[in-house]
């Protein structure tokens, strides 16, 4: 195991930190090559089947062309549940797993929630196994987005209803029918690029991560604006936004008529989480 896991680790040494490395590593013996993890602790040195072999190659070439491990393996772990996922939708992230903690411990028992532009239908479908008595719904522009969304609905045994929806176009002359409205839209402004690693600039779907820098706000103000419609009196709006944008949304909001306003930050110390009621 320790020639295995030498040989993954200096495979892809120019492309991960260490400790990035250290979790791959574990990651591809225990989750692709089928190793119990304390063998791998231990440095058992276990020889490889050819078609394994074959099998890490293929990886570790992915892998050296930045593609990230969740969709070399087409899963992703989030609360606890493996969600698919692909170049398509968004890989989800530990900071979301909070925004969903968030709602199910202020919204117990029975509601109805709609998450605005779902991806792989994580948010959504974490409410729905959290809060069973609850009615979900979410909303996607992307058709690709949806198939993910859906086939991860039926995996995991969720009963979110999904729905094909631009938000920025979006008009409703219905009355307001949800108690929770849910969003974490695309905030992260073109500037902000150079910033980010190529694992998620040349994989991940841009058009779920990026907004103008003219207007970064630009899917919190329209989601904010239906909100008014769609949420009933007293109704929650929960947004995870830009840690650099919190009192802008902030001012966002109490223009758009909202009360209540709260500012959260999440595990690692970054404002992430803006709530508000109708």
């Amino acid at each position: 195991m320790n020639r295995v896991s030498t040989y993954i680790r200096q495979s892809l040494q120019d492309y991960y930190s260490p400790q990035e490395l250290k979790t791959l590593t574990m990651m591809l013996c225990c989750d692709v090559l089928g190793f119990e993890a304390i063998d791998v602790y231990l440095g058992k040195d276990i020889n490889l089947s050819e078609s394994k072999q074959c099998e890490l190659e293929n990886i570790l070439a992915r892998m050296q062309k930045n593609e990230p491990i969740q969709y070399v393996l087409g899963t992703a772990m989030f609360c606890g549940m493996p969600f698919d996922v692909a170049p398509g939708v968004l890989i989800p992230r530990p900071e979301t797993e909070e925004l969903v903690d968030l709602i199910v411990r202020e919204n117990p028992g029975s509601s109805h929630i709609l998450d605005m532009g779902t991806g792989s239908g994580c948010i959504a479908i974490s409410l729905s196994k959290k809060l069973p008595e609850a009615k979900v719904t979410a909303w996607d522009v992307s058709d690709e987005a949806l198939v993910i969304a859906r086939r991860n609905n039926g995996k995991l045994q969720a009963t979110v209803m999904f729905e094909q929806q631009d938000i920025l176009s979006y008009h409703s002359d219905s009355e307001a029918v949800f108690d929770v409205i849910v969003s974490n839209p695309p905030y992260i402004t073109d500037s902000e690029r150079q910033e980010m690693d190529a694992n998620v600039l040349e994989w991940e779907p841009a058009q779920a991560l990026f907004v103008p820098d003219d207007d970064p706000l630009r899917f919190y103000r329209r989601i904010a604006l239906l909100g008014r419609k769609l949420l009933r009196t007293e109704g929650k709006l929960y947004f995870e936004i830009n840690r650099a944008y919190g009192n802008e949304t902030v001012l966002m909001l109490e223009e758009t008529g909202y009360k209540g306003i709260r500012v959260l930050k999440d595990q690692f110390g970054n404002t992430r989480i803006v709530t508000a009621y109708r």
